[in-house]
């Protein structure tokens, strides 16, 4: 129905066309008056029920969008990314602000939460991740000063407790101590080092054990010789050697002693290539007791 006002003292004019109403509905909007001026119009949307100001030029020349619905579908994104919605940026129409479940408000764009929400990225607070960070480097006698000069996302800049020495180092070997401070650490041939036996079973119920030597043993097989967490390990027995070069050789002894006395003991490498990054050292549980035997003199000869 047409509505024409009969008020002389109107501001703008008030009758609503019939084809305004056909294109309102056609793109799933209703039309409840016209407002403000003769440009706008005040639309009931059908998904929500709930009405906005919209220019009649846009009702005719594009589809109109709910803000009501838009901000139904911000607040959706941020409850699956594990977001609570704390409403937009009165600065930026991309943002929003979010409290995350640490508590913390986080500032950050639409789409990057819609990113989060649908499992492509996920979104962390800076506040905790900067924490987390500092703890990690603290765990290695390390202080965490800020991120990296050169820019690069994979790495920090941390200054070593013990000497003072600022240093830029990447991030994953902090969290695993596979490192060395430039100006008084040791390399990994005079280090102290472990000849170690660790006892694995794969994903298809086959037994294995490695047999090699590490610096840090736990950190060799939680962050490097593992590919899958489908493989149960761990260290079973370690060895203290003086240094890694000794180590090595000694390592390099008993290979060759296995291989030539226990050839029957090798795993194919087809066998874990799947689960474990390394090619060779890898034997059958059975010889368990002979490495076992063989570390067992060379703890003793280490010890006289």
């Amino acid at each position: 129905m047409t509505h024409t006002s009969t008020a002389t003292s109107a501001a703008f004019p008030l009758t609503i066309h019939p084809h305004w109403r056909a294109a309102a509905e056609a793109k799933g909007f209703g039309i409840l008056q016209r407002i403000k001026d003769r440009y706008h119009l005040l639309l009931s949307c059908h998904t929500c029920r709930r009405a906005h100001a919209s220019k009649i030029f846009v009702l005719m020349n594009s589809q109109p969008q709910c803000p009501h619905c838009i901000q139904d579908r911000w607040q959706a994104d941020a409850v699956a990314a594990g977001l609570k919605w704390a409403g937009r940026d009165p600065e930026d129409r991309h943002y929003a602000h979010y409290i995350a479940p640490c508590g913390h408000n986080l500032r950050r764009q639409f789409e990057m939460v819609k990113r989060a929400a649908e499992g492509v990225c996920d979104v962390r607070c800076e506040l905790c991740q900067q924490h987390k960070e500092q703890e990690e480097a603290s765990a290695q006698g390390w202080e965490l000063i800020g991120p990296d000069p050169n820019r690069n996302q994979n790495y920090r800049l941390y200054q070593h407790q013990a000497c003072g020495h600022v240093q830029r180092i990447a991030r994953a070997n902090m969290q695993t101590g596979r490192f060395q401070c430039s100006n008084c650490g040791e390399g990994w041939s005079s280090a102290p080092s472990f000849l170690y036996v660790m006892q694995l079973k794969l994903a298809n119920g086959a037994k294995l054990i490695k047999l090699g030597y590490s610096r840090d043993p736990i950190s060799r097989l939680y962050h490097q010789l593992l590919k899958t967490k489908e493989t149960e390990a761990q260290v079973l027995r370690t060895v203290p050697i003086s240094s890694g070069h000794t180590a090595v050789q000694i390592e390099k002894g008993l290979h060759a002693r296995l291989k030539a006395e226990h050839p029957d003991s090798v795993a194919p490498p087809d066998l874990y290539a799947e689960e474990l990054s390394v090619k060779s050292e890898v034997y059958f549980a059975d010889a368990t007791q002979v490495i076992f035997a063989m570390l067992d003199a060379i703890r003793a000869e280490e010890d006289t």
